[in-house]
């Protein structure tokens, strides 16, 4: 059975450019075993996996508050493994499968919890795959320990890998994620809370649709880290579609693996609700080695910058004088933008774009500007 997600991936760039036989997959909800599913689908043909499987709580009996009301506990069948060796094999299997179809330079994520999250590490360094971080999602609601007998449980790790040990060329945002956080680095703990209120999908009857459903946040997250827009995201897992709701709504693509059909459809409702980010907003920050390589000469060859033309540091106590080659004259030393810097201020290196300055209406303004202002004019061409 195949089920289709009525809304499309709105924002997400056109299915071209994608392998051709995945095509058909794409922004789908498919119902079936995760591994069976994940073996229809083109080799090397994701860009990212996001991973939230069963966690085997080994739950012996019911749990209850000291009101004696019971917790909503994660008791369903599809959290039912007969041993650690089978929980094994079922995680080397999907991690198998997904190796399979991410791409050389596609990483993986996956969510676990102290019951699981140690045996999927192994698993998936077994296999090949290379650990690029461990994150730590503390909750800011976490649920008590009612028994006492325990600190109380308060997070849950997520791992990233990416395919293989030598993997080139895997998406991080990096400057994106430190806008996010006020231009400060990303750490790797987390802080957010559990899926609450109006976000939480309930059935007719008022009780979660699903027990174990992540917040849209925590997922824009992974997804605005690792991934770009008009990248195929697969989440093996789905459940009630937090990965594609959040996919679609950041102009991504997504493939929904979900053996529950009761899951499926409530995915399926949800995603079709989801109105997605304009396509102008879903730039991010990006670093300058992602930028295409301007060299000053460029800029003497486009008229921004004159042979003869003055630059001096920001406070005007050096000066050096453009020559047509674009080497920089000091005082008869004459070297690259970055060289000069360097050699006026006794220096071994220098970054000459942001040390040296022209003037523009009375101020003086660092080349980089230049710099800039040549790559807008490249990118309208």
């Amino acid at each position: 059975m195949r089920s289709s997600a009525k809304a499309k991936a709105g924002g997400a760039v056109a299915a071209g450019g994608h392998h051709p036989e995945l095509v058909s997959f794409l922004d789908r909800i498919h119902v079936g075993d995760c591994v069976a599913e994940m073996a229809k689908l083109p080799e090397k043909s994701v860009d990212l996996v996001f991973a939230d499987p069963p966690y085997y709580l080994q739950l012996d009996g019911a749990l209850h508050r000291p009101d004696n009301s019971k917790v909503d506990a994660v008791d369903d069948d599809w959290d039912k493994f007969s041993s650690f060796e089978h929980y094994d094999a079922f995680t080397r299997a999907w991690l198998l499968a997904c190796r399979r179809v991410l791409k050389p330079h596609g990483t993986l994520w996956v969510i676990g919890s102290y019951h699981n999250i140690f045996r999927v590490g192994a698993s998936l360094q077994d296999l090949g795959f290379w650990v690029l971080n461990d994150v730590i999602w503390r909750k800011t609601n976490p649920m008590p320990n009612f028994r006492g007998k325990r600190f109380t449980n308060a997070h849950e790790t997520l791992i990233w890998a990416s395919r293989d040990a030598d993997a080139k060329g895997y998406t991080f945002n990096y400057e994106a994620m430190k806008a996010l956080n006020d231009g400060v680095q990303m750490r790797s703990d987390w802080l957010f809370p559990l899926c609450t209120g109006g976000e939480r999908l309930k059935d007719e009857d008022g009780n979660k649709a699903h027990p174990t459903q992540k917040p849209e946040s925590l997922l824009a997250r992974v997804l605005l880290a690792s991934s770009k827009p008009g990248d195929v995201v697969l989440d093996p897992f789905f459940g009630t579609g937090t990965t594609g709701a959040v996919a679609k709504k950041l102009g991504r693509h997504f493939i929904g693996l979900e053996r529950e059909s009761a899951y499926a459809r409530f995915a399926e409702e949800r995603i079709a609700s989801i109105e997605p980010v304009p396509g102008e907003a879903l730039a991010m920050a990006a670093s300058k080695r992602a930028e295409p390589r301007v060299a000053f000469g460029t800029l003497i060859e486009n008229g921004l910058v004159t042979p003869g033309m003055v630059l001096t540091d920001s406070k005007g106590r050096h000066a050096a004088t453009v020559r047509v080659d674009g080497t920089l004259d000091v005082a008869g030393f004459a070297g690259s933008i970055h060289k000069a810097g360097a050699h006026v201020q006794g220096l071994d290196a220098c970054n000459g774009w942001t040390y040296w300055h022209y003037e523009d209406a009375g101020k003086r303004q660092p080349i980089d500007v230049l710099r800039a202002e040549f790559r807008a004019r490249a990118a309208a061409a």
